[in-house]
C-alpha cells in the first residue's frame, strides 16, 4: 500500500508540476495552455484572462478574475492561494510568493498565507509580492519592488521594502484582455 501511495504521488507531481512548469508553459498557443491549466491544473480562469508563456506554477490554487493579464516568466506560488480580480496587469517576471518560513523557529518552521490583487491593480516588471499581502483596488507596485506589507487602495509604492511614492487616479476604465492567438 504504501508503495501505491508513493507511486500515486509520484504520478501526481508529474502532472501538476513537470508538466505543466516545462512543457506547457513553452506551448505558444493560449487555448493550449489555458485548457490544460483549467482541466488539470483546476486554475479558476475568467474570461478574457490570459497566462503568458513561461510561468510557472508551484500548486494551483489560483483565482484569475476577467481581462487580467499574467505576462511572460511570472512565478506563481499557490499554496497558500492567490486570487487575482479583474483587469489586473502583472508584469514579466513578477513572483508571487505565498510560502515561507518563521526566520527564529527553532525548527525552521513552514508557514503559507494567500495574496490578493485586487480590480485595476498593476503589477511591474520583477516585482515580488510576499505572503499575506493584499494590493488595494488600483494599486501601482513599481518595477523591482518587494511587496511586505498591505497596499492601499489607489496607492503606488516602489522600492524594498516597497514604500509609498505617490497616488494613483481613481478614474480606471480598461481591460487587460489580451487578443494575439499566439504567445
Amino acid at each position: 500500500m504504501k508503495y501505491i501511495r508513493i507511486f500515486y504521488r509520484f504520478i501526481k507531481l508529474f502532472f501538476t508540476h513537470y508538466i505543466p512548469n516545462h512543457i506547457v508553459t513553452n506551448v505558444p498557443v493560449y487555448s493550449v495552455r489555458h485548457l490544460y491549466y483549467k482541466l488539470i491544473l483546476r486554475i479558476k480562469l475568467g474570461k478574457g484572462s490570459s497566462i503568458h508563456m513561461g510561468t510557472s506554477f508551484f500548486e494551483s490554487n489560483l483565482i484569475i478574475g476577467k481581462n487580467s493579464c499574467i505576462n511572460r516568466k511570472c512565478h506563481l506560488d499557490c499554496r497558500g492561494g492567490i486570487v487575482i480580480k479583474d483587469n489586473v496587469s502583472i508584469s514579466p517576471e513578477c513572483s508571487l510568493i505565498t510560502a515561507s518560513h518563521v526566520v527564529n523557529s527553532p525548527n525552521f518552521e513552514y508557514v503559507v498565507n494567500g495574496i490578493v490583487i485586487n480590480d485595476y491593480v498593476w503589477v511591474g516588471t520583477r516585482a515580488i509580492i510576499l505572503p499575506n499581502v493584499e494590493l488595494g483596488e488600483g494599486a501601482v507596485i513599481c518595477a523591482g519592488a518587494v511587496v511586505t506589507k498591505n497596499v492601499a487602495p489607489y496607492t503606488i509604492v516602489g522600492g524594498v521594502p516597497a514604500k509609498e511614492i505617490g497616488l494613483r487616479s481613481r478614474d480606471l476604465d480598461y481591460s487587460c484582455k489580451w487578443t494575439m492567438p499566439f504567445d
